[in-house]
């Protein structure tokens, strides 16, 4: 029997936010930056919790939040994801992109309680669109490490494509709305109706 890998959380936020017009990771819905926020609920459900950022962006953080810096070696997502693999390659990663406003304690102990370590991730997924959220996800270490392997066979850089063709375990959440994504001004004030 393998033993089940140790869970750190990451929080996604070294991307540009270009369709935000605004770094997503610093939009307050809840007092804090929501990159900080969602760190604190990392941090309380995983035993180690980062936030993956580019090299420019950390000074901005208060210097209790640890941090992983953008390797620069993989497109998109799959930057900060790879980045965190590469600095700790026994763990399985709870990773969370830095926007989405409506995610709480609830829905991440939903999606751990519903762990399957033995296949590559366990992700959310909405059921009228079962596709997996890679990032709204626990990736598992052999999966992170195939998709280096994946990667540089040059199957793309998306990493839903890769878990919608691996072995993923789909997780329904009772709430929905946590996996609304504000990616856009629109998104932006859709989060804080429901918010209110």
């Amino acid at each position: 029997m393998t033993s089940i890998a140790k869970l750190y959380g990451l929080v996604l936020s070294g991307g540009k936010s270009t369709r935000m017009g605004t770094d997503k990771g610093l939009i307050e819905y809840h007092g804090v930056p929501q990159r900080e926020y969602l760190y604190n609920l990392l941090s309380q459900v995983c035993e180690n919790t980062f936030i993956s950022l580019r090299e420019e962006q950390e000074d901005e953080l208060p210097a209790a939040i640890k941090t992983i810096v953008d390797l620069n070696e993989f497109k998109g997502p799959y930057n900060g994801l790879l980045s965190a693999h590469k600095k700790y390659p026994e763990v399985a990663w709870l990773v969370l992109a830095c926007d989405l406003p409506l995610m709480d304690l609830d829905a991440l102990k939903e999606l751990i309680s519903q762990r399957d370590s033995e296949k590559e991730s366990t992700a959310f997924a909405l059921k009228e669109n079962p596709l997996p959220e890679p990032l709204c996800a626990i990736w598992e270490p052999h999966a992170l490490q195939q998709s280096i392997t994946y990667l540089e066979s040059g199957n793309g850089t998306c990493p839903r494509k890769y878990l919608i063709n691996h072995d993923t375990k789909l997780v329904f959440p009772k709430n929905e709305n946590v996996l609304l994504n504000a990616n856009s001004n629109e998104d932006y004030k859709e989060a804080l109706e429901k918010l209110a």
